[in-house]
């Protein structure tokens, strides 16, 4: 029979060479790991500076946008104040009884002309009513350019 101290002197170096192999196993393990997240987490950044240069240019977009409406806005105002543009609306005249309109109670149709300053105030009802619509176009856009970015869908 062999001596029990050279078979304890065995198993110790056989435990021991799996436990420096499970070690070593491990360490390399987590190094590929840190890599691999390493370089995820480059591909994420990519992915976000992607992300953020198109909703800079959607911005730039829309910064300009606001300003060809804000001069065309500007342009329409002046021809509004010096009158080279008027509006006017539809209204209807009431027949009386001593007017000549027909039997049926039809009435007759004319324009009447708005002074320059409540058409001044009606359009920059739309004028607001555009800019809003401008902006939540742009805010949509903005939306699914980060949506197809970070999942994967290139524009």
């Amino acid at each position: 029979m062999p001596n029990p101290w050279i078979i304890l002197a065995f198993l110790l170096a056989l435990a021991s060479t799996f436990e420096y192999g499970h070690h070593m196993g491990y360490k390399s393990k987590e190094t590929e790991d840190q890599i691999q997240i390493a370089k995820l987490n480059d591909q994420a950044r990519q992915t976000e500076q992607d992300a953020a240069d198109k909703v800079n240019n959607l911005s730039t977009k829309l910064v300009k946008a606001n300003q060809n409406a804000k001069v065309e806005i500007q342009k329409r105002d002046a021809a509004i104040a010096t009158g080279a543009l008027r509006l006017s609306i539809v209204t209807r005249s009431v027949p009386t009884p001593t007017s000549t309109a027909s039997s049926s109670g039809d009435s007759i149709q004319t324009r009447t002309e708005l002074d320059p300053t409540t058409a001044q105030s009606l359009v920059s009802i739309t004028d607001q009513g555009d800019s809003n619509t401008r902006q939540l176009n742009a805010c949509i856009d903005a939306y699914n350019t980060v949506f197809q970015t970070i999942n994967g869908k290139k524009k």
